[in-house]
């Protein structure tokens, strides 16, 4: 029997010859190392210590902005990529917006100290909800990650080994953010509502958004790199002669 992996030898780099392999690299690459998960943490840890302990909304935006720009420049000092620190710098400039909205519509400082963790909310319940929608239509997204390194973004849907890989792997990233939203929402809900102290409240989802985000995203990696090593699935440019 010809060996699959051999048999596309030449057009699969060694290194990217398995889909496991493949969604390790992209992983990797889309995670960013401990530096990146620094630079996603900082500014939101200062935004919370910030608010906690002045109570000055704008100052607290501020200071978390200028830290994401300071990072920025480092990034652009040595030239690396700044996609983690763009990133950041993105997720507070949806959350200023949000803050302004809630003070344009009378809101307390509290209220607006709130709205500024509602686009994370939002962000994870729609991620969730899209990619729970690829895998129950069939279609997982991790599965075009195959397709970017074959070529062909849609050749790995012939292979019903490949789709069952990577459905599980898709659901393992829907799951962090579905955990998020049912803890972090109800205190949101709470806290906006004056059924709980908008302060604590604040202090409550400034700690979870640090604790729930990486550490989460990580646990979620680790059980992906499990399930990963367990198998070796060919990538194949051509489904018909894997």
């Amino acid at each position: 029997m010809t060996d699959p992996t051999s048999e596309h030898a030449r057009h699969v780099a060694p290194t990217t010859d398995t889909v496991e392999a493949v969604v390790r690299g992209q992983l990797a690459k889309a995670l960013g190392g401990r530096r990146g998960m620094a630079e996603a943490a900082v500014p939101t840890i200062l935004f919370t210590v910030t608010w906690l302990t002045m109570r000055d909304l704008n100052l607290a935006l501020s200071i978390s902005i200028g830290a994401a720009l300071v990072l920025l420049a480092i990034r652009l000092v040595q030239r690396s990529t700044v996609q983690f620190v763009v990133n950041a710098l993105f997720g507070i400039g949806i959350g200023w917006y949000f803050v302004y909205r809630a003070a344009e519509s009378g809101g307390s400082e509290q209220e607006q100290a709130l709205a500024y963790f509602l686009p994370g909310l939002l962000y994870n319940g729609g991620y969730a909800v899209v990619l729970a929608f690829t895998c129950l239509i069939g279609w997982p997204l991790v599965g075009f990650m195959v397709g970017s390194i074959t070529g062909d973004p849609t050749a790995w849907h012939s292979d019903k080994q490949v789709v069952r890989l990577c459905n599980r792997l898709t659901w393992l990233l829907v799951a962090p953010c579905l955990l998020r939203v049912a803890i972090q929402g109800p205190i949101w809900l709470a806290g906006n509502s004056g059924s709980m102290d908008p302060d604590a409240a604040v202090a409550a989802l400034g700690v979870l958004k640090i604790a729930l985000g990486w550490p989460l995203q990580l646990a979620a990696l680790a059980s992906m790199i499990w399930l990963l090593s367990r198998n070796r699935t060919p990538v194949a440019e051509d489904p018909a002669t894997a």
